[in-house]
């Protein structure tokens, strides 16, 4: 039996992995959105996967559980951290869309710590999309 095929549109958590410098690879399960090969993550700005995405690009994303168990295939793409307002909004605009009130209440608490400010948003290419 092969392994599902990973659909960051519909699985609710994705392993988003990150490479080191040295090659090993840090998985971190995360919820993702998007549509057309172009996916959109957000994660704490000092968080390592972030800091290993602006050292390199390169990672790999396959559909998991809310604890990080892998259950599909791999699928290989490239991140960057967005910087522009329209980018970082329509981000946003896709997860709100994706995780609707999980994301709104995660969104209302991030801001009541102080936390949303401190975001960074992430954008994976994959495929040819």
């Amino acid at each position: 039996m092969s392994p599902q095929s990973c659909d960051p549109a519909r699985d609710p958590y994705v392993s988003l992995a990150s490479f080191r410098r040295d090659g090993r690879e840090v998985r971190t399960p995360v919820w993702i959105a998007g549509e057309a090969g172009r996916w959109f993550v957000f994660s704490e700005g000092g968080a390592g996967k972030v800091k290993r995405i602006r050292a390199g690009g390169r990672v790999r994303l396959a559909a998991c559980s809310a604890t990080g168990r892998v259950k599909s295939g791999w699928i290989e793409g490239r991140a960057r951290i967005l910087r522009e307002p329209g980018e970082i909004a329509l981000a946003y605009r896709q997860l709100h869309r994706k995780y609707g009130w999980q994301m709104a209440l995660g969104d209302f608490f991030s801001k009541l710590t102080g936390r949303y400010a401190k975001r960074a948003i992430l954008e994976i290419r994959t495929g040819e999309g």
